[in-house]
Parts: C-alpha cells; sequence; structure tokens
C-alpha cells in the first residue's frame, strides 16, 4: 500500500481530472487483495519485478540507451490493475483505457491470478536462473509441458520405428495434412503409393499402399493421436514454494544447467495450489530495443518509445494501407486484410484490432458487425449503433456493439443478466474449458431468467447468450490487447521513421513473427531500403545499418558456422584496422576460422571482396584460394552435410596449381547465386525466384502488382513462392495461402474441394502456380482459386536451373574442373533453399 501510495502521487497528481477515481480504484483493489490474502502474492511479484531490474543493469550495462526502458512489459489481465499498474507490474493506465479489473480480480476468486511478464530474450535467460537462487533450488522450479503426438511428428517417430525408407517417410511428413482429425493418414499413403506406381522406382521399391508396414503406420498413427510424446519445459511458468518441492511434488534436473523442474504441467500446479509466476520471453520487445540501440549508434537519437507522438498521421496512414509486415500482431495475412477496411485511427482502435482476428470473436459473430458499423460511422459520424437491449450499450460502446474481448463476456453478464462478478468468471471459465452440458444448462437458464427479471423479452435474451457462447473460443481480455495493441504501434512508428535499423533488429532477432527474413528483406527493398551481403572486411557477426543507411547481413547469418568463430574473425580484423584482411591466405591465416566455416563464408559471397575479377565467379575463386592458400583446408570439407570425396579431412589437396595461377572458372549465373544464397544463408538480395521464371510463365499470368488493375471476377493465374499457409480451425475447411513474387505478395483462397485434388501442392510445395478468379472487395485482393500445381518444367519448358555444390567444382579422377551439374529442374530451388522449405510447412 505505501508504495502505491508513493507511486499514486506521481502517475495521478494532486488536482488532476483523473485523482479522485484513481484512489477510489486503489482503495477498492486493496480492500479485494486484503480479503483474498494476496498480499504476499502481489509483493513476491514486486520483488521478482525488482531482481529483474538488476538483471537488466547486468545486460544492457548502466550507461547505455536501453538502460532506461523497463526490465519487462505486463500483459494479460493483470494490466487492468491499478495495483500492478503503479507497482511497474504493467505499464497501461487502467482508468484512462477504461480496462474492467472481474476478469483479474474480484472478490469470489477461487484460484490465484495470473500476472504475466514479457521480458527480452537476453534479460530473460538471465533472469530464470536468478530466481532460483534468489529464492533457492529447493523451493524454485520450471513448470512442464506435455507435447502430445500430432500427425507429422507421429509419421516421423513410427516410420522411423517400422523401418520404412527415410525419403518416403520425410515426403509423407511434408504433405500430410497437419489438420486431419485423429491423425488419419490412410489416404495420404494411398496418394503416395499411387505416385510411386507412375515412378521410374515402382520396380524396385514396395507401393506403401500395399506394404503391411506401411499399413501399420496408418493404425499406430490413429492410435497416437493425442498421446504425450515427450515432456518439454513450459515457456516461462515458475513455482515457488515455501516447503521444499521435492516433498510436494515429483522434480528433474531440467535441459539447460542450474535449472530444475518440476513433472506437473501449469493446470496440475494451479489445481495444487502452487503460486506460480510467469517469465515470459517475448521476440518484439528484444527487436525493439535493438532498434532503439541501432537508431543511438547510427543517428546519435535517443528515442524513449513513451514520449512518441501516438496520433501520428504517417503511422495510421501505413496501418490503414496494411503496410505492417514485421509489425507486431498486426503483419498476419487475416490481420493485414483487416486492417484496409476497419481503417484504425487511434490505440482504442487498434487495442479492437489486436483482439478481432481470434476464433472468439469470429465463432461469435463479432467481426462482420463491427466492420460495418465502423464503415458506417466513417460515411456518418450521426450513425447510431444497434444493441441488443439499452443496458448493452455501456458495455460494448468501445466495440459498436459486439463482444470483442473476453472482459465483455463477464460485463455483459452482469449488466444484462445481474450475474455477480464470481458468477460471471465462472461461467466465462465454463465457456472456454468446455465444462459439461449439465453446467452450461445451468448457466444458460440463470443468464437467461436474470435478463428476464431485468425487463429483457425471452428471445432477445435467448440471443444475446447465444452470442456469447460462440465467443467461447479463444480469445483476449482488453488489457491484454491494449498493451498489444500499444506495441503494435510502436513497432510501427519505428518501421515507418526508422526502416533500416527496425529491419537489422528483426533480422537479428529471427525466429519470430509470422514472416521469415526472406520475405522481410524482400519487403525493404520494396520500400527502397538496401540490402548488402556478409562480407568478411565489412560485416559484423550480426546485422547492422551502415552509414549510407544500407543494411548489411551479419557473418552469423550464414547457416553452420559457428558463432565463436565468427566473432573472432571480426575481432581479429579490428585489430588492423589499417590493413584488414588483405586476401584470402591471410584470411585463412589470422582469423582461426574452421575450414567448414571459410568454405561456408566463401560459398555465401563473404569472400568476394578479398578476390580479383568479374564479380560472378569470385565465389568460385574464393573457394578454390582456400583449397589451394589454406594449409589443412581440404575443398568441399566444410560442405552443406555431404562428406568430401577427394581426400580425407584434414588433409591438403595436391593441387598442381601454384596459388597465383588459379584456373578460370565458370562464374555464378543467376540461378546459381540464387541456389546459393538460399542454400548458404536463407536469404537473397538478388533477384526473386518469380523474377528468373517470369519469362516462362504462362501467356497470361498476372503479378501481384498487376492484380492490383485486375477487374473483379476474372479468370487469372499467379504464381509465387509459397511464405505462408494456414487453415483455420474457424474457417470450415478453406485454406489461405500467402505467395510472394517480385513485385509483392498475393493471397489465395483454396476451397476445401480444391485442397483435397490439389493437396500435395498446397501443403508442401515451395513454389506453385495457381489458377482461379479475381475477388475485391473494399481494398482487399484475393483469388479464389480451382487449380494450384507444383511450379515445375511443364510450366517452365525453357527454364535451366542448375543444383551447384562448392565441392563439385574439382573432380579428382580427371583433374579437370567441371562447370557444374546441369539437368536438374526448377525443384532443385526448394531443395537447396531451407527458407522456402520452411514457407511451405507455414509460420503459423
Amino acid at each position: 500500500a505505501e508504495a502505491c501510495d508513493h507511486r499514486l502521487a506521481e502517475r495521478y497528481p494532486a488536482g488532476g481530472h483523473e485523482r479522485a477515481r484513481a484512489e477510489a480504484r486503489l482503495a477498492e483493489e486493496l480492500r479485494v487483495i486484503r480479503h483474498l490474502g494476496l498480499s504476499g502474492f502481489f509483493i513476491l511479484h514486486r520483488d521478482l519485478l525488482e531482481l529483474a531490474r538488476e538483471v537488466a543493469a547486468e545486460v544492457r550495462g548502466t550507461d547505455t540507451v536501453r538502460s532506461t526502458l523497463p526490465p519487462g512489459r505486463g500483459r494479460g489481465s493483470s494490466v487492468a490493475s491499478i495495483v500492478c499498474y503503479l507497482t511497474g507490474l504493467s505499464h497501461i493506465d487502467p482508468l484512462q483505457n477504461e480496462l474492467h479489473l472481474g476478469r483479474f480480480l474480484n472478490e469470489e476468486l477461487t484460484a490465484l491470478p495470473d500476472i504475466d511478464l514479457d521480458f527480452p530474450r537476453d534479460i530473460r535467460e538471465v533472469l530464470i536462473p536468478r530466481v532460483h537462487e534468489r529464492y533457492g533450488h529447493e523451493h524454485s522450479a520450471l513448470v512442464a509441458a506435455f507435447a502430445t503426438y500430432q500427425v507429422k511428428s507421429t509419421v516421423r517417430d513410427f516410420a522411423k520405428a517400422l523401418g520404412l525408407p527415410p525419403g518416403e517417410t520425410e515426403k509423407l511428413a511434408r504433405t500430410v495434412d497437419p489438420w486431419v482429425p485423429g491423425n488419419d493418414i490412410e489416404a495420404d499413403v494411398a496418394e503416395l503409393g499411387a505416385i510411386r506406381a507412375d515412378s521410374k522406382d515402382s520396380a524396385s521399391m514396395p507401393n506403401p499402399s500395399r506394404s503391411p508396414r506401411w499399413r501399420a503406420l496408418v493404425l499406430l498413427a490413429r492410435a497416437a493421436a493425442g498421446l504425450p510424446r515427450h515432456q518439454s519445459q513450459h515457456p516461462g511458468g515458475m513455482v515457488i514454494a515455501t516447503k521444499p518441492l521435492i516433498d510436494l511434488c515429483p522434480i528433474q534436473p531440467a535441459a539447460m544447467e542450474g535449472r530444475q523442474m518440476v513433472q506437473w504441467d501449469k493446470d496440475s500446479c494451479g489445481d495444487a495450489g502452487f503460486l506460480k509466476i510467469d517469465v515470459l520471453g517475448l521476440g518484439m520487445l528484444s527487436a525493439i530495443e535493438r532498434c532503439v540501440e541501432e537508431i543511438a549508434r547510427t543517428r546519435n537519437e535517443r528515442i524513449d518509445l513513451s514520449r512518441i507522438d501516438f496520433a501520428d498521421k504517417e503511422v495510421y496512414d501505413q496501418i490503414q494501407e496494411a503496410e505492417t509486415m514485421g509489425v507486431f500482431q498486426i503483419e498476419s495475412r487475416a490481420q493485414m486484410q483487416m486492417l484496409k477496411r476497419t481503417k484504425p485511427e487511434s490505440l482504442d482502435d487498434l487495442t479492437v484490432q489486436v483482439a478481432l482476428v481470434r476464433p472468439g470473436p469470429i465463432l461469435g459473430g463479432a467481426v462482420h458487425p463491427y466492420i460495418e458499423r465502423k464503415k458506417a460511422l466513417r460515411s456518418d459520424p450521426t450513425y447510431r449503433v444497434p444493441y441488443e437491449h439499452p443496458s448493452l450499450e455501456p458495455v460494448l460502446k468501445d466495440t459498436l456493439g459486439a463482444i470483442v474481448f473476453q472482459d465483455q463476456v463477464i460485463q455483459v453478464a452482469m449488466a444484462f443478466a445481474g450475474f455477480s462478478a464470481g458468477e460471471a468468471e465462472g461461467l466465462r471459465r465454463a465457456m472456454s474449458r468446455k465444462r459439461s452440458e449439465a453446467a452450461m444448462r445451468s448457466y444458460e437458464e440463470n443468464f437467461v431468467r436474470g435478463a428476464v427479471e431485468r425487463g429483457v423479452e425471452p428471445p432477445i435474451a435467448q440471443r444475446v447468450y447465444d452470442q456469447i457462447v460462440g465467443f467461447s473460443g479463444f480469445g483476449f481480455p482488453k488489457s491484454h490487447s491494449a498493451a498489444f495493441g500499444l506495441l503494435a504501434y510502436q513497432s510501427t512508428w519505428l518501421r515507418v521513421h526508422y526502416g533500416p535499423e527496425f529491419l537489422c533488429a528483426l533480422m537479428n532477432e529471427q525466429p519470430m513473427g509470422f514472416y521469415p527474413a526472406d520475405a522481410l528483406v524482400h519487403e525493404a527493398q520494396r520500400r527502397g531500403i538496401e540490402v548488402r551481403p556478409p562480407c568478411v572486411l565489412r560485416a559484423g557477426a550480426e546485422c547492422h545499418v551502415e552509414e549510407d543507411d544500407a543494411v548489411r547481413v551479419g557473418l552469423g547469418y550464414v547457416n553452420g558456422v559457428r558463432e565463436a568463430e565468427v566473432k573472432a574473425l571480426v575481432a581479429e580484423r579490428g585489430v588492423h584496422p589499417y590493413r584488414s584482411y588483405r586476401s584470402i591466405a591471410d584470411l585463412a591465416a589470422r582469423s582461426g576460422a574452421s575450414a567448414g566455416t571459410l568454405e561456408r563464408l566463401a560459398w555465401a559471397g563473404a569472400c568476394d571482396a578479398l578476390v580479383e575479377g568479374p564479380g560472378e565467379g569470385r565465389r568460385r575463386q574464393a573457394l578454390w584460394l582456400l583449397g589451394v592458400a589454406a594449409p589443412g583446408v581440404p575443398v568441399g570439407s566444410g560442405g552443406f552435410g555431404i562428406r568430401a570425396k577427394s581426400s580425407p579431412a584434414g588433409t591438403q589437396l595436391a593441387l598442381p596449381l601454384d596459388l597465383h595461377d588459379a584456373p578460370s572458372l565458370r562464374g555464378l549465373d543467376a540461378w546459381d547465386r540464387l541456389l546459393a544464397d538460399y542454400g548458404s544463408t536463407g536469404v537473397t538480395i538478388h533477384e526473386h525466384p518469380l523474377e528468373l521464371m517470369r519469362p516462362t510463365l504462362p501467356a497470361g499470368a498476372l503479378t501481384s502488382a498487376e492484380l492490383e488493375t485486375a477487374r473483379h471476377g476474372r479468370p487469372v493465374t499467379v504464381a509465387g513462392l509459397v511464405v505462408a499457409r494456414q487453415r483455420p480451425a474457424t474457417a470450415k475447411g478453406v485454406t489461405f495461402m500467402l505467395l510472394e513474387d517480385e513485385h509483392g505478395t498475393l493471397n489465395l483462397i483454396v476451397p476445401p474441394p480444391v485442397h483435397d485434388r490439389c493437396r500435395l501442392a498446397v501443403r508442401g510445395e515451395a513454389l506453385v502456380i495457381a489458377d482461379g478468379r479475381l475477388e475485391r472487395r473494399e481494398g482487399v485482393i484475393n483469388v479464389l482459386v480451382h487449380d494450384v500445381r507444383r511450379l515445375e518444367r511443364a510450366d517452365l519448358p525453357r527454364a535451366e536451373v542448375r543444383h551447384i555444390e562448392p565441392r563439385r567444382m574439382w573432380s579428382s579422377e580427371s583433374g579437370e574442373v567441371i562447370s557444374g551439374t546441369p539437368g536438374a529442374s526448377a525443384a532443385d530451388l526448394a531443395a537447396a533453399m531451407p527458407a522456402a522449405n520452411s514457407f511451405g510447412r507455414g509460420r503459423r
């Protein structure tokens, strides 16, 4: 109470218009806390926050731009508490944002409330072991989680146990429907058998659809559905006890040294009455801190995100145009399409926006009424929002009569049906946890009866209850949406005003968000941000912004390099600022990097600056010189998972050439370079794959830019790289695919019949071509497809794509330089790019 009173004077000065409300709200919360005996609970969380401040000072330093930032941020229902706001556990003013407390704290509470805290990743990793030290290893532990068998893991695990061919197993795992109920893969195995029957290997390999072991896989997959697969660690849950945990529950060492874990999940810990704290990591918080730090380094500006303009027109213009790739929470395909229709104009609008694209509002029928009423208000400010009953207007005014937030379920039950706060919270919990039909029937009867007693017509009471039941899917409390909406705005503000630094921060914090680094880079290039390749003379271990605002890809982005070696390479370069590395031989001699690291750097183009000659031939020249100049470095020894066959590991090739007499090697053409980029970094800053394929696509195939002006309803053919595919439970079997071409992104809507007919391409291909009909509505463009197929030689009759490997440049048998491996298909692009493979599986 003393801490709250002290901060109250700072947050709500005497004489201010909110002071009286704040005092009343604080007094009420403190009364409830004392009534429930939760004072120690809040003191513990405040102590945790102070511990986080100490850790943040160690991690960030005391005199850096990050040092002024709070160690973390609150999320979830606790953000509605003024006690949390005054003690630093929340950064959102609950009075200004009109946040309802009942979801977090009420007198009829039967379980401990949740206070969720988000921390940047680097702070969280130090904080968790520090919690063990503060409260004792005997009294604190991480919470377990139990992963269950889903269809892909089932296929991989049981096929391996049955001794099935790895190649066929992986093909099945990549194409099986991840949303299939009960892990039923019989149709997929049959289709795999049909493909095998048509292949040249059909005579030598058994048909999966008739093999006893494949049939056993089908049966085992069904039986294993939903069973526990392995125990893992909860993302941030920890329990703290006054007694030794070993006396209360089973514990075990965690995977990381210095940590231990209880063998119960969060629900079991809650049922047992353990005090649980949530120490969560949030990638966007880390990215924002990196961005602020990079801005200070490159522009000498110190950004305080709590004091930026929250009514910046340029920011809202970008949001309304759905220019939000990389932005927190509002970057997904569904959110982008919604933004063009809702057109947020304030933080309050963003709070609603964050919560809108969730199963609860969608199944509850809130989305379209909200959009239509928002549109009506924009065209006619005098428009009257309709409400089912006058008592609902104060509760649903901010969401235009639609139930969007979890809190509103509680508020509607209280205002409309006369429920107490505890009864309303019980109704919400019963719906979200799918309690028994008898319990739900009892709540329904009480709800309708309570509404009728308050003068509501029975049909209206039933209709409102049905809306609440429809909301029973996952939804956000308003407090959580307010916290995330603020972060969405702040990240958009950084994207708009400090684009290079924001991109750099996102790349350094991968994996995070909806898009892989490759898609983020392409979008940034379309906005005019220059991105440069890794370079042993100019790049650091991580990505950074150069003096002319170009983003330099870090050496650590190269797949398979060792972090310690890359940092040592950069540090050694800094020791000699006036001569740096002068040649490939100098790099090999001084950097201390292993053969594998040097080869991977060369194949990524990072050594091009040390080689003379045409740019397209420098990667191969660098690889050649590494094999000649570096003692003990065999060419190809560091390869991409393929062992060199030309010499034993650790020996020098007996090359008949002097260092300065390197042969004239064939340069990399655009396809070779594309394959090398994707194979080494997963990112290409040169031509987009579709730019190279465009001349050979069917006549009339449209780009994403041409779709902008194409008429509604016309037939179209489009092609692209799959960035994401989703099949939400709320979409009645419809699959959504997001493609990228050289001009931007485009959306495909795949109806269930098309999905079933073209499922191998829809599920597993990285590059696809689709035929369909263009649909245009309120600035949102989709292609409703009737056919999707793999982008292959049938569609690219003149494409000549070669799969190039660094170790194939020299033939030990003939002693001749070979030019590559011709004859491969366009599908080799997908094989060479792990980024494309991850696109094919989808990101969320």
